[in-house]
C-alpha cells in the first residue's frame, strides 16, 4: 500500500499556520507529513524560514497518528552530535513516528557558519562521516571522531527504544547508489519518469533497502491560470538542477539565477493541473516508477488554498491511492 503525507514547506507558510495544516490534512485522512529545514527561502517571494526541529515537536504533539520527517543536512550549520540528539529525542518522545533523511546539504543555508562551502566529493565524504557519528550514538555508544567533522566523547543520555530509520537524499542516480549502503531507504523530488526510474534503479540495484518515498511539487486550482501563477510566483527560483542549486548562496542569488523563468521551465519540477483525477493518473505513475511513499507539496503559500487542496484531494484522489 502506498503512504501519501503532505509536505509542509516552512520556506512558504509561518509555522503555525503549516501546524493548522497537518492537523487539517490527518482529519481529512492523510497518514503521514514530513517538513523542510531551511534557514533561509529560496526567494523573498516565500517569506519565511521556521526552525524545523521545534516545529517537529509541536506536529508530533498536535497530531495524534501523523508520522513524520525531515529531510536534514548534518556536518556544518548542525554538528552530527546535535542533529543525533534532536532525531533521539523525537524518536523517544513519540515512537515509530519519526524518521530523518541527511543530505550534503545546499549553500543557502550552510554558509552562515562562515566556514567555506565544501565542493560536492567533500561534502559526500563529510556526510557518510557524520552518518557513522549519528548511528553510533542512536546505538547509545560514546563517540569520538577525527576527520572532517569533530567530534569528542560525546554521548546521547536519552535514547528511544529503536533508533528512528536514517534515509539518504538523492537527486541524482550517483547520489542515490552512493547512499544504498549506508540508508533504511531513499527520498527524492518528482521529476520527469524515465529520469525517476534511473533513480530508482541506482538505488536498489546498489543494494538499496527500505521504503522510497517521492516529495513531489505540485500546483492545482480549479482554474488552470491560477495554478500555473502559483507555480511560477512561488516556485520559478527552483528550476534548475544540481550543481547550481547546490551552491548559490541567498534569496537574492536564486531570484537572479531564474529572472525569466515562466510556466514551461516551471513545468519541469511542478505538475501544474486543475484535475485532480489528473494528478491521481499522474502520482500512480509515479508509484509503477518505484515509489513506496508520496509527499505531496502543493507550492502555494495561501493557507486557505492548501486547506481546499487537503479537503479535494483527500476526498476524490487518496482514496483510490491508499
Amino acid at each position: 500500500m502506498t503512504a501519501v503525507g503532505i509536505h509542509a514547506s516552512h520556506e512558504q507558510l509561518h509555522p503555525t499556520d503549516l501546524l493548522a495544516l497537518v492537523r487539517r490534512a490527518e482529519e481529512a485522512g492523510f497518514g503521514a507529513a514530513m517538513c523542510s529545514d531551511h534557514l533561509e527561502p529560496w526567494g523573498r517571494a516565500q517569506g519565511h524560514s521556521a526552525f524545523a526541529w521545534a516545529w517537529l515537536g509541536a506536529a508530533l504533539a498536535g497530531t495524534s497518528r501523523l508520522t513524520f520527517g525531515s529531510v536534514t543536512a548534518p556536518g556544518q550549520r548542525y554538528h552530527p552530535v546535535v542533529a543525533a540528539q534532536a532525531v533521539a529525542t523525537l524518536e523517544a518522545m513519540y515512537p515509530g513516528r519519526t524518521w530523518v533523511a541527511l543530505g550534503s546539504g545546499e549553500n543557502l543555508n550552510e554558509h552562515v557558519t562562515g566556514a567555506p562551502w565544501p565542493p560536492k566529493d567533500v561534502r559526500d565524504a563529510r556526510l557518510r562521516e557524520c552518518v557513522e557519528v549519528i548511528r553510533a550514538l542512536l546505538a547509545g555508544q560514546e563517540v569520538t571522531h577525527h576527520g572532517l567533522v569533530e567530534v569528542d566523547s560525546a554521548r546521547l543520555w536519552t535514547l528511544p527504544e529503536q533508533p528512528p530509520p536514517l534515509f539518504g537524499a538523492a537527486i541524482t542516480p550517483q547520489t542515490a547508489a552512493a547512499h544504498a549502503d549506508w540508508a533504511d531507504g531513499l527520498i527524492t523530488t518528482n521529476q520527469p519518469l524515465d529520469d525517476l526510474r534511473k533513480v530508482v534503479e541506482a538505488y536498489r540495484s546498489a543494494g538499496g533497502r527500505g521504503d522510497l518515498a517521492v516529495q513531489v511539487h505540485l500546483a492545482w486550482a480549479p482554474s488552470l491560470a491560477d495554478a500555473e501563477r502559483t507555480a511560477v510566483a512561488q516556485w520559478g527560483t527552483n528550476t534548475f538542477p544540481p550543481p547550481r542549486s547546490w551552491d548559490l548562496a541567498s534569496p537574492e542569488a536564486f531570484e537572479a539565477a531564474s529572472a525569466g523563468v515562466g510556466i514551461d521551465e516551471v513545468r519541469e519540477v511542478v505538475h501544474v493541473t486543475d484535475s485532480l483525477t489528473g494528478l491521481g493518473d499522474y502520482l500512480g505513475a509515479l508509484v509503477e516508477a518505484g515509489a513506496d511513499r508520496l509527499y505531496l507539496h502543493h507550492v502555494s503559500a495561501d493557507r486557505a488554498e492548501l486547506e481546499r487542496f487537503v479537503d479535494a484531494f483527500a476526498e476524490r484522489v487518496l482514496p483510490q491511492l491508499s
